[in-house]
């Protein structure tokens, strides 16, 4: 992984004969991954009562490693050097595609309002004469990351479904590397509009950074909101004993209810978690699919 930085949480080298043992006895720490929208310095804040909760609930300390990139965190998943991570939806259907089945979704969580799931809305600046995709014609696009579900792989997708090739449409497309970048993009005049991630009135992207005071209210405008996209999975790998993925999968289900405090600030107020599987991933794996496949054809 790419500039690893780390909070204090656990690693895991486990031997097959643990399963026949209590785990801790061969986990020295547990490694968690995260694939954040905002900068390193507040993902890794945000991430730090994981650390606490983990280490009471499971007797073991856990490390919190962020990746500058979203596949960085698949790297460490694949290379073992992590044990668990919290993905973006899309960036579990890369997991999935290098890991097969040694990657599992176990939980995720539930927005602030109870609902499952989000969406990617493009956005202008406020004051910009932009209304609607339409008059991007001729304009620069900024996509976020092309591991993001909402910051490419559906917007790219479902633009074009609706008859707006973002190849075509767009003067210009490039990638800001963040979320939060790709607002500041707008914002300073790089792009014209970019794709971000937005739950509800209350809840996204563009909300986060107002509240951090990285930008004022009201300085964007959205213009278009795409289908919904399944919630952001938790996901561990399987090969590790079964005993520690069932009491790690348990404590982070208890987490909303045992230290609510925690869970409001890691999950950015979401209200809950509830379970999450492979199939609930599908149609974003067929999206990023389709993505692949034409940038194949274009290449060609």
């Amino acid at each position: 992984m790419r500039r690893r930085s780390l909070l204090s949480l656990p690693l895991l080298a486990l031997p097959a004969t643990a399963r026949a043992q209590d785990w801790r006895a061969s986990v020295r720490e547990l490694r968690f991954g995260i694939s954040s929208a905002e900068n390193e310095r507040d993902a890794i804040a945000r991430f730090e009562p994981l650390s606490a909760y983990v280490q009471a609930r499971l007797g073991v300390p856990l490390r919190v490693f962020r990746s500058t990139d979203y596949a960085g965190v698949v790297e460490g998943l694949n290379s073992r050097h992590l044990d668990a991570a919290s993905l973006g939806p899309a960036n579990y259907a890369l997991a999935n595609k290098v890991m097969g089945n040694r990657i599992a979704p176990f939980a995720r969580s539930l927005d602030a309002e109870g609902g499952d799931g989000y969406f990617a809305v493009v956005f202008v600046k406020a004051d910009s004469p932009f209304r609607s995709l339409e008059d991007l014609k001729g304009r620069s696009f900024a996509f976020a990351d092309p591991n993001s579900a909402s910051g490419y792989a559906f917007p790219n997708y479902h633009l074009k479904k609706a008859g707006f090739d973002p190849a075509k449409h767009f003067s210009r497309t490039g990638f800001s590397g963040s979320h939060e970048m790709s607002v500041i993009a707008v914002l300073n005049g790089t792009f014209d509009a970019a794709p971000t991630f937005w739950t509800s009135e209350k809840r996204g992207n563009i909300q986060r950074m107002v509240e951090k005071k990285m930008i004022p209210e009201g300085a964007v405008r959205i213009i278009w909101t795409s289908p919904r996209i399944p919630g952001s999975p938790w996901v561990m790998r399987t090969e590790l004993p079964e005993a520690l993925r069932r009491d790690f999968s348990a404590a982070i289900m208890a987490m909303p209810q045992a230290d609510p405090a925690g869970w409001a600030q890691i999950s950015s107020r979401a209200q809950g978690i509830v379970p999450a599987k492979h199939e609930d991933y599908l149609d974003v794996i067929e999206v990023v699919r389709a993505n692949e496949a034409e940038r194949r054809r274009n290449r060609s």
